[in-house]
């Protein structure tokens, strides 16, 4: 076995965290994995996966020698790219994450022309609301909705999802419309943190002057959009979400706009990826087809 398949056995061990995963995902067996590593470990003369029965984890030097592999790999990638433009012969794995409404509503119902046009592609899709570590859980991109924390990373903004109040016709039957600010005394919150035990923000709305948060009771806290949405759809309270989530609900009836003079302020939509010296080819094709798709839904 060559340097740079061991290289490829290694970084999928670290990313699955597991010998057995990467042996299935990989075609090979489990021996031949636990032998490239330690043939690795023995080349570079420093331990690379702590083992235990339950967990693979990456050292220190583990960690070093993946980001430096994912470099290498990309580099391959690129010098084999030059030589294949054709659309068809973008091929290897891509890893990218994205919120589990964006994937819902926006990607994967235009997913199949991507991969259409890109056969030989891998494409491992996350889909979940927690932000993943890009570099650490080897992610090639991920595409984040609301106001960025990451400097470390390659930001390229897509736009912005206007966001929408929301209520269903249930809830509305049974506390009315609100009016105005002042009637949401009155009204419940479905609340959204991204981690429960967090302090809910409240209402937000913006004018000329900024953004504005006003503090709502309510008895349901969630924090996955899924559960946001379907504790609105369940008459639980008022939501204030992504236009593009939301339109098809709003057009067959299941949910209402109210207040739409006090919507909360836009959301950006960024790609992030690493810094890396060469971007693999088919991240930057799929980052482009990605913006491509999400436009008809940006401001």
């Amino acid at each position: 076995m060559n340097k740079l398949e061991a290289m490829q056995i290694f970084v999928r061990v670290a990313e699955l965290s597991s010998f057995t995963q990467a042996a299935d995902s990989l075609g090979l067996p489990k021996a031949s994995i636990s032998v490239a590593v330690k043939q690795t470990e023995a080349w570079l003369g420093a331990r690379l996966l702590h083992r235990t029965t339950r967990k693979v984890q990456m050292t220190q030097d583990g960690q070093a020698f993946y980001e430096r592999c994912k470099d290498v790999l990309a580099e391959m990638d690129e010098l084999q790219g030059m030589f294949q433009r054709g659309e068809e012969t973008l091929s290897g794995r891509l890893r990218v994450d994205m919120p589990s409404g964006v994937a819902r509503y926006q990607v994967l119902p235009r997913l199949d022309e991507f991969l259409q046009r890109h056969p030989r592609l891998e494409l491992e899709l996350s889909s979940t609301d927690r932000k993943v570590d890009i570099v650490r859980e080897g992610f090639d991109c991920v595409l984040r909705v609301g106001e960025l924390s990451d400097s470390s990373l390659v930001a390229r903004p897509l736009g912005r999802f206007r966001q929408l109040n929301c209520a269903s016709p249930a809830y509305l039957a049974r506390y009315g419309a609100p009016a105005g600010l002042e009637d949401l005394a009155r009204h419940r919150l479905v609340h959204y943190v991204s981690t429960l035990g967090a302090r809910p923000a409240g209402w937000e709305w913006r004018d000329d002057s900024g953004s504005h948060w006003l503090a709502m009771s309510g008895s349901v806290i969630v924090n996955n959009a899924d559960a946001y949405q379907a504790a609105c759809l369940a008459g639980l309270g008022l939501i204030q979400a992504p236009e593009s989530g939301v339109r098809h609900l709003l057009d067959r009836g299941e949910l209402v706009e109210v207040l739409p003079e006090f919507r909360a302020a836009p959301m950006p939509v960024t790609l992030l990826y690493a810094h890396r010296r060469n971007l693999p080819r088919r991240a930057r094709v799929f980052m482009d087809w990605l913006a491509e798709a999400l436009a008809p839904h940006l401001l």
